[in-house]
C-alpha cells in the first residue's frame, strides 16, 4: 500500500462519525454505490480523484482535503496527524515551536552557496533546514485545518481567497 493510500478512507470515516452521515448518504451525495464508500473506508479500494474531490467539497473538511492531496501525490504532502493533540491551542503552540526551529536552522544553512560549492557538513545543515521546513508546513497545515473546523471557516473558501490575493499581487496568473 502506498504511503498516502488509506488516508482518505480514514479521513472519510472520521468525517462520517462527526457528521452522523451514513455511507449511503455520502454515496448518494457523490453518486456512487454505498458499498464503494465502505471499500474506500476499509482501504480495499482506492478512491478516484473525482470521488475524493466531490467528497471533500461536500464536507469542506481540511482533513479530507489533506488526505486527498496525500493520496494524489503518493505521500508528497503533509500527512494528517492522527496521534497528536489537535486542540487549537496545542496545534498553535506546536506550530510556533516548529517555525522557531526553521528560523534557527535558517541561520546556520549556507543557502547563499550553490550545490557544487558546499561541503558535506554544509549539505547536512541545508538538509536540516529542509526537514524543519517540512515539519513547519505540516504544523501550519494542521493549524489552518483546526482553525477552519473550530471556527466554521470554509477550507476551500480560505484557499480560494488566498489564491485570489496571490493573483491580485501577480504572484500567480
Amino acid at each position: 500500500m502506498a504511503i498516502g493510500q488509506r488516508q482518505f478512507g480514514k479521513a472519510l470515516e472520521e468525517t462520517l462519525k462527526r457528521s452522523g452521515d451514513t455511507r449511503g448518504m455520502v454515496g448518494r451525495i457523490i453518486h456512487v454505490d454505498p458499498s464503494l464508500v465502505g471499500k474506500i473506508i476499509k482501504g480495499s479500494r482506492k478512491p478516484s480523484h473525482e470521488v475524493m474531490r466531490e467528497t471533500a467539497r461536500h464536507y469542506d473538511d481540511g482533513q479530507l482535503y489533506i488526505a486527498a492531496a496525500g493520496e494524489v501525490t503518493d505521500g508528497a504532502f503533509a500527512p494528517w496527524l492522527d496521534n497528536v493533540d489537535l486542540h487549537r491551542a496545542s496545534v498553535l503552540f506546536k506550530t510556533v515551536e516548529e517555525m522557531r526551529e526553521v528560523l534557527a536552522a535558517s541561520g546556520e544553512a549556507p543557502i547563499s552557496k550553490t550545490n557544487d560549492q558546499i561541503s558535506e557538513e554544509e549539505r547536512q545543515q541545508i538538509k536540516r533546514l529542509l526537514m524543519e521546513t517540512v515539519e513547519a508546513i505540516t504544523a501550519l497545515t494542521h493549524l489552518a485545518a483546526v482553525l477552519c473546523k473550530e471556527y466554521s471557516f470554509s477550507w476551500l473558501g480560505t484557499w480560494k481567497e488566498h489564491r485570489a490575493e496571490l493573483k491580485a499581487k501577480k504572484y500567480i496568473r
